[in-house]
């Protein structure tokens, strides 16, 4: 039995998906005749309470078109530290549009209207002209902690009164709202835009949608062709995609208790340390110098288990579809022996 807990962008699509995939309707995207992307994007945006959207092949790609279209180049945007846009985007940021990125240490990837307002500066020739806000949910390096909507409308607020978009990279957003049940349309007034990836949680095998406006998509289907983003038949994978929000929303809190059933056992050990909060599917957890990262890593290895190194003996695991209670007892025994 192979176990990989490295992320839960691991997952392969389950036999009903595979099936409903094979089954879709397709045409050329480029034209907007996939009548699977067209239903994709129209089912989306009604979710979040949106007016339009566009499938992109990545997460990566529907927020870099976000922050095309919501700035010029010597702009600024800011975002917490962590933040997925700017650690693990390849510089998009700067290579894309130009803009540099403003950081906020917020606590474990969610910052606040305080400390966004902080953040601000005023309006002065030698200064670059501050356009967007960025924020995460969930927060990969955060170790999967959520905002709370009340939260993110006081930092909408400030966007406001300061003329300022507010972009969401809504990786692991329905894990989110799993903990909140919060309403997707309460957030989709929030946000100016909203990134949903499906490869994750979700389990579709390829693809996010970016949301917002009429205008806003219009343009980040440009912008989306420029980056090379456009596609033709692609309806077979955004079948996935709404198989994976018909069928897999619910069971994501499956994923959150197996999370924290590992937390916990991970937390008797007395060499384990810093451990960040698990709200959702990701542990993050670090080892003191009884336990390097590459013996831990290695012992779990030859029971077939595979976790993420992170750096400064720094650790990852993260829960998902592919992994199930049969998986979760081998993985408590593997633990329990180290």
């Amino acid at each position: 039995m192979n176990i990989d807990l490295r992320s839960d962008t691991v997952t392969r699509p389950t036999p009903g998906m595979l099936k409903f995939m094979f089954n879709a309707k397709v045409g050329d995207d480029v034209f907007h005749e996939d009548p699977s992307i067209n239903e994709l994007e129209k089912k989306a945006a009604s979710i979040f309470g949106k007016a339009a959207g566009i499938y992109c092949p990545s997460g990566t790609m529907t927020n870099q078109a976000a922050i095309k279209v919501h700035t010029q180049p010597g702009d600024e945007l800011l975002c917490d530290v962590t933040a997925h846009v700017y650690n693990y985007e390849g510089g998009g940021i700067a290579f894309n549009s130009g803009v540099q990125s403003k950081l906020i240490h917020g606590d474990n990837g969610r910052f606040t209207a305080k400390q966004l307002e902080a953040s601000l500066h005023p309006y002065a020739d030698w200064l670059p002209r501050t356009s967007l806000v960025t924020i995460e949910n969930t927060s990969n390096r955060g170790g999967g902690t959520y905002y709370q909507l009340k939260n993110v409308k006081e930092i909408a607020a400030v966007c406001k009164k300061n003329n300022l978009a507010l972009h969401m990279d809504g990786a692991r957003i329905f894990n989110a709202l799993t903990e909140t049940g919060e309403s997707p349309k309460e957030w989709g007034k929030v946000c100016d835009s909203i990134s949903v990836c499906f490869s994750k949680g979700l389990g579709a095998p390829v693809g996010s949608v970016l949301l917002g406006s009429e205008e806003f998509i219009a343009k980040a289907r440009r912008v989306r062709k420029l980056f090379g983003g456009g596609m033709r038949q692609g309806g077979y994978l955004a079948a996935a995609c709404i198989y994976a929000l018909d069928n897999n929303i619910k069971r994501l809190k499956d994923d959150h208790q197996r999370a924290k059933h590992i937390a916990k056992i991970l937390q008797s050990k007395t060499y384990v340390t810093n451990m960040l909060p698990v709200e959702t599917n990701i542990i993050i957890f670090s080892l003191d110098a009884s336990m390097s990262a590459e013996k831990f890593t290695g012992a779990l290895k030859k029971d077939n288990i595979l976790i993420s190194m992170i750096g400064n003996n720094a650790l990852r695991i993260v829960t998902h579809l592919d992994f199930n209670d049969k998986m979760l007892k081998v993985v408590e025994k593997a633990l329990k022996k180290l």
